[in-house]
């Protein structure tokens, strides 16, 4: 499974102004970035655009455009590093596909170890019985 690189033709960036604290830097400086990418006009396999749109990710919307908005650094060319790696996490992760489980079952001494502690722990807990004092 190999690692998928996007071309920087299929995405678009466009800076924005970031929210939160920051002092007067925050007030005048777009350094927040938010990243687009049309999943549906991407030169991605159709196997894997299909399961980019069926992801449970709010940051899909109606259109199948990806927004990813970056805005935890203080520089915009970090917060531009950090929005493409993002995406490029996003599409390797749905590349991922997972190897299917085979149902095992526990061997002999493992179900009989099972079955003579659960007796033992039975037993001691009938000890633990109310005493008669006669």
């Amino acid at each position: 499974m190999s690692l998928i690189l996007i071309p920087e033709t299929e995405y678009t960036l466009s800076a924005i102004r970031a929210q939160g604290a920051g002092g007067q830097n925050v007030n005048k400086v777009s350094s927040a970035i938010h990243l687009r990418f049309d999943i549906n006009a991407s030169s991605l396999s159709d196997w894997l655009k299909d399961r980019l749109l069926h992801l449970k990710d709010n940051r899909i919307n109606d259109d199948g455009v990806l927004v990813i908005k970056a805005q935890q650094y203080r520089t915009q060319e970090a917060n531009k590093r950090d929005a493409v790696q993002r995406l490029h996490e996003i599409v390797n992760a749905a590349n991922h596909i997972k190897p299917t489980r085979y149902a095992t079952r526990p061997s002999w001494g493992a179900n009989r170890h099972r079955l003579e502690s659960k007796s033992q722990r039975g037993q001691v807990k009938q000890l633990r019985g109310k005493m008669s004092f006669q």
